[in-house]
């Protein structure tokens, strides 16, 4: 959902036009999510009930909501900017996709973090957790071949930068 002000921000005509996505939330009580400014890429997700994640644990935190990604396009999870400082979480495996066939009745967005921190975190229901970002996406078919025609860049590290 946009905030109300975002249809009239400088930024939107720089913008495509504004695609409708089903979402449905599972506890009405809790917002929808919003893109808080209009430079926003990104919509904050919050968590939907409180949960405490153990010291150097894994665990998933619902996000309140199922979203019926549009044919075309993914929806990422991704960490927020100041959730690793302020929370000490973050994905442990990067971010997350959602795929648009991932909408049925219990597909709800579950956000996955592992506390890095020495001691237990606590997020509580409400608080801004993770965000999403929908990127279009193309498919593509396989080609197998016997050999590749380039030569080899080196590997890991190879461009420089690192000693």
């Amino acid at each position: 959902m946009w905030r109300e002000d975002f249809a009239t921000g400088a930024d939107y005509n720089l913008l495509s036009p504004i695609m409708k996505v089903k979402i449905k939330r599972i506890d009405k009580t809790l917002p929808l999510p919003i893109y808080e400014t209009n430079g926003s890429v990104g919509f904050d997700l919050i968590a939907r009930e409180n949960i405490e994640i153990a010291v150097k644990k894994v665990a998933l935190i619902p996000a309140n909501i199922i979203v019926e990604v549009p044919v075309g396009y993914m929806l990422i999870v991704a960490s927020r900017s100041s959730t690793p400082i302020k929370k000490g979480l973050q994905p442990p495996h990067g971010f997350g996709i959602i795929d648009h066939d991932y909408c049925g009745p219990n597909d709800e967005i579950r956000v996955l973090v592992y506390n890095f921190t020495d001691q237990p975190v606590t997020v509580q229901r409400g608080e801004k957790i993770a965000q999403g970002v929908f990127v279009k996406i193309d498919k593509f078919e396989w080609e197998e071949v016997e050999e590749m025609k380039k030569e080899s860049r080196g590997g890991f590290g190879s461009t420089g930068g690192y000693q």
